[in-house]
């Protein structure tokens, strides 16, 4: 299958937010449910690239090349880095790309170009955008069909986030009319604490709908998995942060109404369908081991 509105990119100027995690995990569990995946790395710091196993100083092309040298994509993605997807890899030459572009004209279309060369051989197309609101993240929401957002569960969570809706609207309005917000994403959270609590009902309240049900917690194998070079859900699937991450994916496919390869009834039905704090804290992590 492939979906009219495929391109996905994952944003916020605050870093350490979960933006690359989520983009490996969410992009290996809808891997595994049978979907054709491109990741699509445009972070210079190249997280996405060796979250993957991927030697992101050997790599012979980049997204640099594609965007600098006109270089074909076909020819830097990275095939089958693991089953059903594939790879656009990054690394620190992409620094200097934003002060090398600043002149070009149509700027802000680079991506959005290279991606319309592929946007058909894949199902879904993530973006793993750096840690700012500079020129690359302008392409990628300029590439991008839907914006989903990660925002992690701590005191901090909505500063600066003014700035970050504010270049959407922007984007939206002068760039790229088709872009949506998608949807927001709590991440890092720790249920032993009452600000987790607290900052998930603030940014209910302030997105409403717009946030997923399936909150991503605190772990150690989401931390550790990056270090082997593999998604937390081939790392440790039997942790809660894979654990999590499926239910992330099954939401994810549900709000379009895609149908999936696995049987919701094989999990637990509370979970599934009164997806809350209180079950979270209570059913999903004294159930699933870390």
């Amino acid at each position: 299958m492939n979906t009219k509105n495929n391109i996905y990119v994952f944003c916020n100027q605050k870093g350490g937010v979960g933006k690359t995690t989520t983009v490996i995990n969410l992009g290996a569990c809808l891997a595994q449910l049978g979907f054709k995946i491109l990741i699509v790395d445009t972070d210079p710091q190249g997280n996405a690239t060796s979250g993957f196993g991927v030697d992101k100083n050997t790599c012979a092309s980049t997204i640099y090349e594609n965007i600098i040298q006109n270089k074909p994509i076909e020819q830097t993605i990275i095939k089958q880095v693991i089953q059903n997807v594939d790879l656009v890899p990054s690394n620190a030459h992409l620094a200097g790309l934003e002060i090398e572009i600043i002149s070009f004209s149509n700027r802000e279309y680079y991506l959005k170009n290279i991606l319309n060369q592929v946007v058909e051989n894949y199902d879904f197309i993530l973006i793993d955008c750096p840690p700012s609101l500079g020129l690359l993240t302008i392409n990628a929401l300029t590439a991008a069909n839907r914006l989903i957002i990660p925002l992690q569960c701590e005191y901090y969570a909505l500063e600066g986030l003014g700035q970050l809706i504010n270049t959407f609207n922007l984007v939206k309005e002068r760039l790229n009319n088709n872009l949506e917000l998608y949807g927001v994403m709590m991440t890092m959270a720790d249920f032993r604490t009452n600000l987790t609590e607290q900052v998930i009902n603030e940014v209910k309240d302030f997105f409403q709908e717009k946030v997923f049900a399936a909150i991503i917690p605190r772990s150690i194998k989401l931390s550790e998995a990056p270090g082997f070079g593999k998604p937390a859900i081939l790392y440790a699937p039997n942790s809660r942060g894979a654990f999590n991450y499926r239910l992330l994916t099954e939401e994810f496919l549900d709000r379009q109404n895609i149908p999936y390869n696995y049987q919701k009834e094989d999990k637990d039905e509370n979970v599934l369908n009164n997806y809350d704090l209180k079950n979270v804290s209570d059913n999903i992590i004294e159930k699933v081991e870390e």
